[in-house]
């Protein structure tokens, strides 16, 4: 029989909220709301003083103004928030033996088998000692047999708190909760199993399983499994090297700046495409150029986490303006995004205008069915001569204008 799993599953309190109180105390125990400032803005963290009249993430700002009107908007910083995320994950990375870090603010720990050294309990009290000693920042954590009941655990612990679920208990700790609970289960399966009458985890415990599939197709069997407690998904090792990344080798060797910049653009756009089809944000931006005599260079730089063209594309092509230096040939130019987390949130919660995630959601839904290239920005097309490289690769795209985007 396989030794029992010991799963950590901690998340750092109203993460933005919280960083925003260390940058100016005056903010303690106020009403906060982080978010696009406009009233078309939308909400992207609350305070738990603003959370008592019903507001929360994702909601628009006006909504949330109206419902308590005294609350204090702060635009807030990406780079900011960033910059603390790293901070507790250089903490995370010394203590833990394996860990998953799933988004800017949100980690999962793999202490199984250090029982008979420190006492999991003991040992992640302590590591959440250390980073709110370290940082200032608030955290709480679940303790459980698997992901799904820590994940569950925290957010009953929160705020500021933390809570263990003893092995054999996890049926138990689920069953009075609500199935909003639930990884998995959003506002529409929510209204499905409503319309089942299940609203508590104890009534979804109690279904056969068969009901359950033939009402929410193949989710049903895992959220069925979430509900008893049983999930046997493993701590996937976090590694701040893992990348995406692409690069171009020319037939002939060009020293056109102008179509350098192009195709870098283009590249950078692609490359952001696929981080959000996967879920994932960069941390660390990479241009590398390899010179007609075989000479290579690279250059990176952290940046706030960020999936979206606008930003990362000025990045690049600022990048490749401090590499390229010696007014040689060029042969290869490349790029790479790293020290990649899961999330999608951080697509500019921030802004005001609301256009850029219906842009990025409109613009991804095309390249979906119609592929990579099927829309490209203008300045994309200066890269459709050089070398090998042909952005479009198919039918002709929709073009993009470079306008604000």
């Amino acid at each position: 029989m396989s030794a029992r799993r010991s799963i950590v599953h901690m998340d750092l309190d109203t993460f933005f909220v919280s960083c925003e109180r260390l940058l100016d105390s005056r903010l303690n125990g106020k009403p906060i709301l982080i978010g696009g400032t406009s009233e078309r803005g939308v909400v992207a963290s609350c305070s738990y003083e603003v959370r008592r009249f019903g507001v929360h993430s994702g909601m628009s700002m006006k909504m949330a103004k109206e419902r308590c009107p005294e609350a204090i908007c702060i635009k807030g910083n990406t780079q900011t928030y960033s910059k603390f995320s790293k901070m507790v994950t250089e903490i995370v990375k010394e203590a833990a033996p394996v860990y998953e870090k799933m988004s800017i603010d949100e980690f999962y720990i793999d202490f199984t088998g250090l029982d008979r050294f420190f006492g999991v309990w003991k040992y992640a009290s302590e590591l959440r000692q250390r980073i709110t000693k370290e940082t200032g920042l608030p955290i709480s954590f679940g303790l459980s047999e698997n992901k799904t009941v820590s994940k569950v655990a925290t957010g009953e612990a929160k705020p500021n708190n933390q809570l263990l679920i003893d092995y054999g208990a996890e049926k138990h700790f689920l069953a009075p909760l609500s199935v909003q609970k639930i990884p998995m289960v959003g506002p529409k399966t929510y209204q499905t199993l409503c319309g089942l009458g299940v609203k508590k985890i104890g009534t979804l415990q109690a279904l056969p399983l068969e009901l359950l599939e033939q009402a929410l197709g193949e989710n049903g069997r895992s959220i069925w499994s979430k509900a008893q407690g049983i999930d046997n998904s493993p701590v996937e090792p976090y590694n701040e090297r893992k990348s995406i990344s692409t690069e171009r080798t020319f037939n002939q060797d060009t020293i056109d700046v102008t179509k350098l910049s192009g195709i870098l653009a283009a590249m950078a756009e692609n490359l952001a495409f696929q981080l959000r089809r996967a879920g994932k944000l960069t941390g660390t931006v990479t241009v590398k150029i390899r010179y007609a005599d075989f000479q290579t260079q690279t250059l990176q730089q952290q940046i706030a986490y960020t999936a979206a063209d606008h930003e990362l594309i000025p990045m690049v092509q600022a990048l490749f303006k401090r590499l390229y230096n010696r007014r040689l040939l060029v042969r290869l130019i490349g790029i790479r995004y790293s020290a990649l987390v899961s999330g999608a949130h951080q697509l500019r919660l921030f802004d005001s205008d609301l256009t850029y995630p219906a842009l990025y959601q409109a613009l991804d839904r095309i390249r979906e069915r119609y592929g990579d290239r099927a829309v490209i920005r203008a300045i994309g097309l200066e890269a459709r001569t050089i070398g090998h490289y042909n952005p479009f690769e198919g039918e002709p795209p929709i073009l993009l204008a470079n306008r604000r985007v």
